[in-house]
């Protein structure tokens, strides 16, 4: 019996088996594409099914425990192979590899002709026993490699087997355009080899990864049921950054009982990632419902409840519950930015600004480059009335970030200036604040010499500390400079500007100034020409 062309029929014989029974052969697909943990699950988890094969699923947990550097458990899965189905020749051939690595190759070429005598015709014997020979030694061994090479194609020349073993052989010395080659030859002769599909698009992942793609989707022409397949294509849109289509196909990847839990948590970073918020939330409520205590599954079922205004009312429930179990294991139940940013975001609105705060100090703490955390704690602190807080809360994010700007700058100039408003009774607290704002008003000139605001917040600080002050107004007069020079639209400006007019033109009526004055009252009115008190008063000076 042909073991191999067994498997194709398996998976290629109407509905494969992924869709009516979970078998060896699962596994099996996933251990020849190369992905041998993926297949020991696999192995693991359909092991005792009832259609499963166990001298196969043995022999293929045997060939894991050798890539895994354990021989002797490897030993064991092959004699428990042996002894579920004598007549299963690949565990011989197994346990010959193991004699072959300790140094007996006479034992191991009786355990290779064991295996022969079982199947007279199956070429794949002769590849594996070839395949043997090169994972113990491919240059001592290269004669049998030959050898069996020659048998394999004498029994059949068209066996896929042949060419997967030359494609893999090539591919690792670095001859990516003769493998892909040989890869190609297996399928022209078996179109069914599934693991040719596998490495030729593994081949391509890089270099031309449309390519891939289009192998593993000749794939699932044949074979639409294949987990490895869905999973595959679903992993190559995702590489790509193709969204859209890595959403589709992974849809289709979690029905199938052959896939991953872990690939659950992909599916539902992807289905937010795509904007698919209702369709998230709903994947993410039905695992909640399989399993309570699945954190990612709650943390994506919150994350897409937060894009969906019909879930408004049921927001900080599910918040404080996704917090209460993160604070109860935190090393385990682990959160990402975006979890303390949408979950402060709901305590807030919830008017609590305090355990808001707490949840971001958790969240720098744990994550203490997360400069946005930073920023949102300030304006959190500015919603609780406590710009101290915001100040100091700012400088972390100044402090984390790799180039604040211009409007990093003025920012927490703002913070740091009303920090020094709120300290007002406590005069050395208060001048320290103003000489930061001061600081960080002179860093931003320095990155935007053509704007008027550092100059404006520094006649500001002037301001606070004496009503009257003369250096205030110096202050204002050469932001208003830079105001009526500014090379742009100045209407934003707006308040500032009114401000600024009003405060130096009162400073010259003063000095019995008024033409001066008028001067500025006549700034003031360009901003707001409607006044028309202020229009008088000007018009009376």
């Amino acid at each position: 019996m042909n073991y191999k062309s067994s498997l194709f029929a398996l998976l290629f014989a109407g509905m494969s088996l992924s869709a009516a029974a979970q078998t060896h052969a699962e596994g099996q697909e996933y251990y020849e594409a190369g992905q041998y943990d993926n297949a020991k699950e696999l192995l693991l988890r359909n092991h005792n099914n009832a259609a499963t094969d166990k001298g196969i699923s043995y022999y293929y947990q045997g060939l894991i425990a050798l890539q895994e550097g354990k021989a002797s458990e490897a030993a064991a899965f092959f004699n428990k192979g042996a002894e579920a189905n004598p007549d299963y020749p690949y565990n011989y051939i197994g346990l010959g590899q193991i004699s072959l690595a300790s140094g007996d190759a006479k034992v191991a070429e009786n355990n290779f002709k064991q295996a022969e005598g079982l199947d007279k015709k199956d070429a794949g014997i002769q590849i594996a026993i070839a395949r043997a020979y090169d994972a113990v030694d491919p240059a001592k061994y290269e004669k049998e490699i030959t050898k069996y090479l020659d048998k394999a194609r004498k029994k059949d020349i068209k066996s896929p087997e042949i060419y997967l073993f030359e494609g893999d052989r090539l591919a690792r010395a670095k001859e990516y355009g003769n493998a892909g080659a040989k890869y190609e030859m297996a399928l022209s002769y078996d179109p069914n080899a599934t693991a040719a599909y596998f490495k030729y698009a593994n081949l391509f992942a890089q270099v031309n990864p449309q390519y891939g793609i289009n192998m593993l989707k000749k794939l699932l022409q044949l074979n639409p049921n294949s987990a490895l397949g869905q999973r595959s294509l679903a992993n190559a849109y995702y590489d790509q950054n193709d969204y859209s289509n890595a959403v589709a196909e992974y849809g289709k990847y979690v029905k199938n009982p052959n896939h991953f839990k872990q690939d659950e948590d992909r599916y539902a970073l992807l289905l937010f990632s795509n904007g698919d918020y209702q369709a998230g939330y709903d994947f993410a409520t039905d695992l909640l419902a399989q399993n309570p205590d699945n954190f990612t599954a709650r943390r994506f079922q919150f994350m897409n409840a937060c894009q969906i205004k019909s879930l408004e009312d049921k927001l900080l429930p599910m918040a404080e519950e996704l917090y209460a179990r993160h604070q109860a294991n935190p090393d385990k139940n682990r959160f990402a930015q975006i979890d303390y940013t949408l979950i402060a975001d709901e305590m807030v609105k919830a008017k609590k600004a305090e355990e808001a705060v707490a949840v971001l100090k958790d969240g720098i703490a744990t994550l203490p480059n997360a400069t946005n955390l930073y920023k949102q704690l300030a304006m959190t602190y500015v919603d609780a009335n406590d710009m101290a807080g915001a100040c100091d809360a700012y400088a972390g994010y100044l402090e984390h970030s790799a180039n604040p700007g211009y409007n990093d700058m003025i920012q927490g100039a703002v913070f740091a200036f009303y920090a020094g408003v709120q300290y007002k009774e406590d005069p050395a607290k208060s001048a320290e604040y103003y000489a930061l704002a001061g600081q960080y008003a002179d860093k931003a000139a320095e990155l935007y010499p053509a704007m008027y605001r550092p100059l404006k917040i520094k006649g500001d600080i002037e301001m606070q500390k004496d009503s009257k002050s003369a250096a205030a107004i110096d202050y204002y007069i050469k932001a208003i400079e830079k105001l009526e020079s500014f090379d742009g639209d100045t209407s934003r400006f707006a308040s500032d500007a009114k401000n600024m007019y009003n405060a130096v033109g009162n400073s010259y009526l003063d000095k019995k100034d008024a033409a001066t004055a008028k001067r500025y009252f006549n700034g003031y009115l360009k901003y707001d020409p409607d006044n028309a008190d202020y229009r008088k008063f000007v018009e009376g000076l």
